[in-house]
C-alpha cells in the first residue's frame, strides 16, 4: 500500500478547482459533466456512478476507490486504468496529490 502523506484540504479545493472542476462534481446530487460527479467516491468501485457512462478498462478494473488507490491513479490515470477516457494527465508533485486527496475525503462524503 502507498503511504500518503497528510494534505490540506483547502490547498486541495484549489488544486480541484483548476484542475478537476471543469471535467467533475462532487456535492451530493451534483450532475455528471465530461466526467462522473465524486459524491460517494470513497468505498465505491471504479465505473460505478449511477448514471454515468464508463469505459470498459474503469467498469472491469474492479478497485475500491480510498486513499490508497486515489494516491496512484492520480499520478498518472492512464497507466494505472488503460483505456480510460480521462484525458487528465495526473498530479505528479506528491504533496499536490496529498491535498487534492485530503479534499475529496471531505468534499465527496457530504
Amino acid at each position: 500500500m502507498a503511504d500518503v502523506p497528510a494534505g490540506d484540504s483547502l490547498k486541495g479545493k484549489k488544486i480541484f478547482v483548476q484542475r478537476c472542476a471543469q471535467c467533475h462534481t462532487v456535492e451530493s446530487g451534483g450532475k455528471h459533466k465530461t466526467g462522473p460527479n465524486l459524491n460517494g467516491l470513497i468505498g465505491r468501485i471504479t465505473g460505478q456512478a449511477t448514471g454515468f457512462t464508463y469505459t470498459e478498462a474503469n467498469k472491469k478494473k474492479g478497485i475500491t476507490w480510498g486513499k490508497d488507490t486515489l494516491w496512484v491513479y492520480l499520478e498518472n490515470p492512464k497507466k494505472y486504468i488503460p483505456g480510460t477516457k480521462m484525458v487528465f494527465a495526473g498530479l505528479k508533485k506528491k504533496q499536490e496529490r496529498a491535498d487534492l486527496i485530503s479534499y475529496l475525503l471531505e468534499s465527496t462524503s457530504k
